[in-house]
């Protein structure tokens, strides 16, 4: 089974990725967690070039997303919103089938102070993936308040939100599974 890990952050030192980075290390065996990384490379989404071939960069996404049992996003809020680059990615992926009954979860680390706690970001999420049908997975998206001194080397160290990040995988994992009739 293969889920892939999607990071709404371009940002070097992202508290996001490093969510990911640590529900990577966490992989059950027979699972591949894959972390895109080329959310930058994404070109503004064009419905003129939404047809093939495709721009290399959309078409890597689209085979990597065809490829998993279930996607599982953290993402950061922006000004009450989705992030454009993560808007884009999904506004790419629209034009495909490829999320339609797929499991996917978000785990949200807005730290406390956050003025809306991410709220405004994974509504969003929630209404695009609503709209492509694709599968939520209810019990494996959570509010996980950190702040950025809960990263270390680039992967959260703190016990309990770990713990908190693997109960989310296990969730989405065990959609997957059903998902694939496994």
């Amino acid at each position: 089974m293969q889920l892939i890990l999607i990071s709404g952050s371009t940002r070097q030192a992202s508290t996001n990725t490093a969510v990911l980075r640590s529900v990577q290390q966490m992989a059950p065996t027979g699972t591949v967690l894959e972390l895109y990384t080329e959310l930058a490379a994404l070109p503004a989404f064009d419905p003129d070039a939404d047809r093939d071939p495709l721009p290399e960069a959309v078409d890597r996404l689209r085979k990597a997303v065809a490829s998993a049992d279930g996607v599982l996003f953290c993402t950061p809020e922006y000004a009450g919103a989705l992030p454009g680059s993560v808007k884009n990615l999904l506004d790419w992926l629209v034009g495909d089938v490829v999320l339609t009954d797929m499991p996917v979860a978000w785990i949200n680390v807005s730290s406390v102070a956050a003025p809306t706690g991410g709220a405004g970001a994974h509504g969003e999420l929630r209404t695009v993936l609503g709209y492509v049908q694709a599968g939520i997975v209810e019990e494996a998206c959570r509010r996980v308040p950190m702040a950025r001194t809960d990263v270390n080397d680039g992967v959260v160290t703190s016990p309990s939100l770990l713990a908190e990040f693997e109960q989310a995988l296990r969730a989405l994992s065990a959609a997957a599974r059903r998902s694939a009739g496994e």
